[in-house]
């Protein structure tokens, strides 16, 4: 695979995207067509995760934005929501070290104080030990929202215009973007998700105005290495002409 990377990077040199969300669908599918536990679905979804940071490491991809729970994900069965858990504090306990001697910065999107303690500390913990690398930013999203992520940034704003740091005349698309929870990462160029449905589901909503958009049929667990350089391969063949013309002056 390693050469296939090499492949792809000589292929399309500056046409990669910078920064790439997944929303990672499809692994309770995985199992229940295999007639297993739905938690082994999530934990065979968590170790594909090591070949796709790997990948958009060695391709030199700026920033990695990864679904892992969302706000909703709660109304799921408790025994589903602890296995996830547990799956987490593993992944963090374990997979830190690792990421942290590829130079990997890990960084949280979402809500964290509704996290379990032992999950919120392990967590931190990774975010804090990473915090000084300069490698792919790595960005787990663990009870995340859209939505809910654009009312913690207009209260940050309101906030700061009441303690006059600023004034209601200078809050434009900049400042609103730099208080959501990605500001300053590059902007989202290229939008994944795998398991064959079409929505966003409350992902990055506002980051993806003009991210390429990509629906693959193969369930999480199933998307391999190669699938992944196919999806970047898509997106380098499109013209993104963000509402603008084509050279040509052709809509």
């Amino acid at each position: 695979m390693q050469s296939d990377v090499e492949k792809v990077n000589r292929e399309l040199g500056g046409r990669l995207p910078k920064h790439v969300g997944i929303i990672m669908d499809g692994n309770g599918r995985w199992a229940t067509r295999r007639g297993l536990p739905r938690a082994l679905g999530h934990r065979a979804g968590t170790e594909r995760l090591r070949g796709i940071i790997r990948v958009s490491s060695d391709l030199g991809i700026q920033a990695l934005s990864l679904y892992a729970f969302s706000t909703e994900n709660w109304k799921r069965p408790k025994n589903e929501v602890d296995a996830l858990f547990g799956l987490f504090m593993e992944y963090f306990t374990n997979e830190v070290e690792a990421l942290h001697a590829n130079r990997v910065r890990i960084r949280m999107l979402g809500d964290m104080e509704a996290l379990p303690g032992n999950v919120r500390a392990a967590v931190r913990a990774a975010e804090k030990k990473t915090a000084k690398n300069d490698g792919l930013r790595l960005n787990v999203a663990l009870n995340y929202g859209a939505r809910a992520e654009a009312v913690r940034a207009v209260r940050a704003i309101a906030q700061e215009a009441v303690m006059g740091a600023l004034i209601p005349e200078s809050i434009d698309e900049a400042a609103l973007m730099a208080h959501l929870d990605t500001g300053g990462l590059p902007e989202l160029d290229l939008l994944i998700r795998t398991g064959g449905e079409q929505r966003l589901s409350n992902f990055l909503l506002l980051q993806a105005a003009y991210a390429e958009l990509v629906f693959v049929d193969a369930l999480w667990p199933d998307f391999s290495d190669a699938l992944y350089l196919s999806t970047l391969r898509d997106y380098a063949q499109r013209n993104r002409r963000f509402g603008g013309l084509k050279p040509d002056g052709e809509e």
